[in-house]
């Protein structure tokens, strides 16, 4: 059942999944996932998984290695945005999503896209807002240094930067 959130017209609560729920703005249709509850720097939210493992990316996927990229479950964290202040991350290799700071309640959850992707299926402009936007997300391959010391990363993509860089 859909409801509208009341001190915030235009949005609706699409599902609601124990610490997050999954939110449509009315306008725009385009979709995004809050906290239902606040959580401390590095709690970790969920155990996640793969669904599904592919040999190439897709703007659903989460690179996990050069030819292995997987859909989540669960599937609701698909609904996780792009932001280049990030307050989630996900560790591929504990399978975790981790809380980068302190995240309050209705507050949206975002990851740095280029966290877990070398090169992004489908590249994008960002309207983050941030002081530091990246503005032309690509991927990890195409961040400078400077851009690189203030992100966490899989460990994957720790990997292909240290072999890039050396």
């Amino acid at each position: 059942m859909r409801q509208t959130i009341l001190h915030c017209p235009g949005i609706q609560v699409l599902n609601k999944y124990g610490f997050a729920e999954i939110r449509q703005n009315i306008l725009t249709k385009q979709h995004s996932l809050h906290a239902t509850t606040p959580f401390n720097k590095g709690k970790i939210l969920c155990l996640f998984s793969a669904m599904q493992v592919y040999t190439e990316p897709n703007p659903l996927t989460v690179q996990t290695g050069i030819r292995s990229h997987i859909t989540l479950l669960p599937e609701f964290l698909k609904y996780t945005n792009h932001s280049c202040e990030p307050n989630i991350f996900f560790n591929t290799t504990s399978m975790e999503l981790i809380a980068l700071k302190r995240i309050d309640k209705n507050e949206e959850l975002c990851f740095f896209y280029p966290s877990t992707e070398w090169e992004l299926a489908q590249p994008f402009y960002c309207y983050c807002g941030s002081i530091e936007c990246l503005q032309n997300v690509k991927g990890a391959k195409y961040l400078l240094p400077a851009q690189i010391k203030k992100y966490a990363f899989t460990d994957f993509i720790k990997h292909e930067l240290q072999h890039t860089n050396l």
